[in-house]
């Protein structure tokens, strides 16, 4: 699913905020990238996603080389990938099934498609009897779960959540991860990058450590070390 080759990422004036990480994760994996603040994790999302591009090595999904992937090329990759990002990133003045389906028009969707799929989701995420409810009218949780519905429009094959339960308690990010892993229970393979310590010792999943920019660590059911 996802190969990673000596990937490097620099920020001047002379910052390495990812340097020579090699990785492989295979399809229908779960697996958490953890480490503190500023060791990379995030940036290696971001590569992952082509929000942001390497500096040196080479990344494969899917068997795509998006190294030096074209801007127009990249709204095909992100048909292809979910991301959940931390604070939601949801449309204030569209109820949720105005958010959702609005993901879903500007990947080309037609209406009735729209109409089949979209309940579905709805029903996945637990959301389907508050579909006309605006983003300030949710929990944290609820909106999460909203953000998570909007990346799986496009039935992807990877889900990247970056720091997903940052903002939440901890009833409400037990739910999430939950839901994640049904998600990963549907084929899809999850990377899950966080510091959260406590949920990533619950999983007993795959755990990629990192630290100043590389990988320290890779465990196959592997636990928070740091």
């Amino acid at each position: 699913m996802i190969k990673l080759n000596n990937i490097s990422k620099f920020y001047k004036p002379d910052v390495w905020a990812v340097n020579k990480v090699s990785l492989d994760i295979d399809p229908g994996e779960f697996v958490s990238i953890v480490g503190q603040s500023g060791t990379g994790k995030s940036t290696l999302a971001k590569l992952l996603f082509a929000e942001e591009r390497p500096t040196e090595g080479t990344i494969e999904i899917g068997g795509w080389d998006i190294t030096d992937i074209k801007q127009h090329e990249v709204p095909y990759l992100r048909r292809q990938i979910g991301f959940i990002f931390q604070d939601f990133k949801l449309l204030p003045k569209k109820n949720i099934y105005e958010n959702i389906s609005f993901a879903m028009q500007t990947s080309g969707m037609d209406d009735s498609q729209i109409k089949k799929v979209l309940p579905q989701i709805l029903k996945i995420v637990g959301l389907q009897h508050k579909a006309e409810r605006y983003p300030n009218q949710l929990s944290g949780g609820e909106q999460q779960r909203a953000a998570i519905a909007r990346s799986l429009v496009h039935q992807p094959k990877l889900l990247i959540a970056d720091e997903p339960t940052g903002n939440l308690d901890s009833i409400n990010s037990r739910e999430i991860i939950d839901l994640l892993l049904r998600i990963n229970h549907l084929n899809t393979t999850v990377i899950l990058v966080t510091h959260n310590r406590d949920i990533v010792n619950s999983l007993n999943k795959r755990v990629v450590t990192m630290e100043g920019g590389r990988i320290i660590s890779d465990q196959k059911r592997g636990r928070y070390i740091l």
